[in-house]
């Protein structure tokens, strides 16, 4: 059983470590896009941003994840140990295949709700889908909704705000000053993107860390907290370009302005998702700052058609990897 549990931990870190570089397009990709920073440049400063993430949020969002989806309680007492732990390294595996899969398309797609599919589809095979929480998968839908349209609005009246603030100020020191601005901002992000997302694999390390004996309570240990930011900060630093090409460049044209908008109104959002425990996803954030604030001057400067395959990806995320999770927990599960 040890040796099991140590391979889903590291599955976990893996998981985390491809959700960093999956995702460092939201935490680079407006800052490259306006050449605020080269690539290599950005993604360091990703990284650090991810690692220093813990010091600064709680861990509200690693408990939604732990025992806010699936009635792990009850999960405990009708699951052996081992077939518990089965049923989590399922999950990981849903949501690691759609990462990779989307990552191949260059598709920016939600790990958190990659992880959360993952959960719904081993659980339900594993149990039934009475295991399910109804209230914390109904909060998780409607957010998919909610954070991009946050997002969209709160970058558009921002970028409507900078514009008319500066209407009289030429477009040369605009840029100047908001190249420099625009550094602060995607540093603010990458905190919060580290934050928000770190913590799902947090949850589910202390979840299987309470199931095998190692723990009495939810409460996510240290060691923990910094494996998971480690991991996320690696895989933001190695960086998955393929996405970084359609954040920074495919759905709109960015200036500087529009980049410190989109960061800010992103990490906005995120800051308060975080301190309401909701696993929000970081790509929609700052997708829908991205077409917010690319709206501003014309609605015609978003690439809607995009858009619209990319909101598609973010609704077959969940099924998708439910199913390769479910039929993941089958196999492991006969051999475990």
């Amino acid at each position: 059983m040890i040796e099991l549990l140590v391979f889903t931990i590291l599955m976990a870190l893996v998981f985390d470590f491809i959700n960093g570089f999956h995702d460092s397009a939201n935490a680079i990709s407006t800052v490259v896009a306006t050449r605020v920073l080269s690539p290599t440049q950005a993604v360091s400063m990703a990284a650090v941003g991810n690692l220093i993430g813990p010091l600064f949020f709680t861990t509200a969002i690693a408990a939604t994840i732990g025992k806010g989806i699936i009635d792990t309680k009850i999960i405990q007492t009708l699951l052996p140990q081992d077939t518990f732990i089965v049923m989590i390294l399922a999950a990981l595996v849903g949501a690691i295949a759609w990462d990779i899969i989307t990552w191949y398309f260059g598709i920016p797609v939600s790990s958190s709700h990659a992880l959360i599919g993952g959960l719904i589809g081993a659980a339900t095979v594993a149990i039934g889908p009475g295991i399910l929480l109804a209230d914390g998968i109904t909060k998780v839908l409607i957010f998919i909704v909610i954070s991009p349209l946050i997002g969209f609005f709160s970058a558009f009246l921002f970028g409507l705000i900078v514009m008319r603030t500066f209407r009289k100020t030429a477009p040369e020191k605009i840029n100047k000053w908001f190249k420099k601005l625009q550094l602060f901002s995607a540093f603010f992000y990458s905190v919060t993107h580290g934050t928000n997302d770190a913590q799902k694999t947090m949850g589910i390390i202390t979840i299987l860390l309470i199931v095998s004996g190692f723990l009495t309570e939810f409460d996510v240990p240290f060691w923990v907290i910094i494996a998971c930011h480690v991991s996320i900060s690696l895989g933001t630093w190695l960086g998955g370009w393929r996405i970084v090409k359609t954040m920074a460049h495919k759905i709109t044209q960015l200036r500087p302005y529009q980049g410190f908008c989109a960061e800010t109104a992103g990490g906005v959002v995120l800051v308060a998702m975080a301190s309401l425990g909701i696993p929000v996803s970081t790509t929609h954030a700052i997708a829908g700052s991205i077409m917010g604030v690319g709206s501003t001057h014309n609605p015609k400067n978003v690439r809607w058609g995009l858009s619209r395959d990319i909101i598609l990806a973010w609704v077959i995320t969940i099924p998708f990897s439910a199913i390769v999770a479910a039929g993941s927990f089958i196999i492991l599960n006969y051999f475990f």
